[in-house]
């Protein structure tokens, strides 16, 4: 086979592995979207009826009804509701009549600076506690190391955020319980609100990336390469930097990639958990007020991020690993 053909073929797998990974994310945005819609459309009551409480005649819940246009059969509101979305409209509220994606955008920029803050620094302390428990295997520092990341893998996000809470905030006093802004502030003017959350966020990503970095570690320490580099006279320190770190955190970095999309639905319980002003909030208020646009909007939305991170995370595999990506 000659050159170029070989790189037609490399450009067709490529091109063919894309193909599948984008029908798969938008088969899996498509069912994620239909699971909630049957859910909201399943649970008892409606937004009419949350909206009135009781407190109108059953005519005048008809009459409200009609005006959202829930007395449509469901298939007819789905295939309307995405129709708009493929669209880029996410529908209206039913509780004030805003427009979905205004809602969401008001939301959204805080999520996603708290999951960027908390991904921002997984990376570097994950290879950097994986590097140094690894230097040092079975020693103090490594049990030490070892013995924390256990622990808080072990331990429920929430559970976590609770005993933070009662060291940090309650026992301390350095930061708030609560991460609310003041009414006249913002999460960026005030960011010790964003402490306890992103630490939250961490606990659990951190302890496996932590253990998975310092395995790759020793392994590559105790590697024919880094021997042969140290029988050759090649300083330590040296060893480890082209030889140790590169075959430790090559494998890793896939499963950093897929654990930011972890770090994304994460977001949701931490914001839950400290009150902050979130989507979490808005999807909290729009399923008890049963607003079947908004809960859609907001889920897809999350579903969608959480799809193109799973897609960088094989897309950086399939680079590390081209065999994966090619079927061989």
């Amino acid at each position: 086979m000659t050159a170029s053909s070989t790189r037609r073929s490399h450009r067709f797998h490529a091109s063919l592995w894309w193909l599948r990974r984008l029908l798969t994310a938008a088969g899996t945005l498509v069912a994620a979207s239909l699971l909630v819609f049957v859910a909201t459309t399943l649970a008892p009551g409606d937004a009419a009826t949350a909206q009135l409480a009781g407190q109108a005649s059953p005519e005048r819940i008809a009459e409200l009804r009609h005006d959202m246009g829930l007395d449509h059969p469901p298939w007819e509101r789905y295939g309307h509701w995405l129709w708009g979305a493929l669209h880029g409209d996410l529908g209206t509220s039913y509780v004030n009549g805003e427009p979905v994606s205004q809602l969401i955008a008001a939301r959204a920029g805080n999520s996603l600076l708290l999951g960027a803050v908390a991904a921002a620094l997984l990376v570097p302390i994950a290879i950097s506690l994986g590097l140094w428990a690894g230097l040092r295997a079975g020693r103090v520092v490594d049990r030490a190391v070892s013995t924390s990341t256990l622990t808080l893998v072990s331990l429920p996000e929430f559970v976590t955020g609770t005993l933070l809470v009662l060291l940090f905030a309650v026992g301390l006093g350095w930061f708030p319980a609560v991460s609310v802004p003041s009414a006249d502030g913002s999460v960026l003017s005030e960011p010790q609100v964003l402490v306890l959350p992103v630490m939250t966020l961490l606990s659990v990503c951190l302890a496996q990336n932590v253990r998975l970095v310092r395995s790759g570690v020793i392994a590559a320490t105790a590697s024919d390469a880094a021997q042969a580099a140290r029988l050759g006279g090649v300083p330590e320190r040296r060893v480890v930097l082209r030889w140790v770190l590169p075959a430790a955190v090559v494998p890793a970095v896939p499963v950093l990639a897929r654990y930011l999309s972890y770090l994304l639905g994460g977001t949701l319980v931490a914001e839950t958990l400290f009150g902050y002003p979130g989507l979490a909030a808005a999807l909290v208020n729009a399923t008890a007020a049963r607003d079947a646009p908004v809960v859609l909007g907001v889920t897809v939305l999350v579903a969608a991020m959480t799809v193109a991170l799973n897609v960088l995370a094989d897309a950086l595999a399939a680079s590390l690993n081209p065999a994966a990506r090619n079927g061989t």
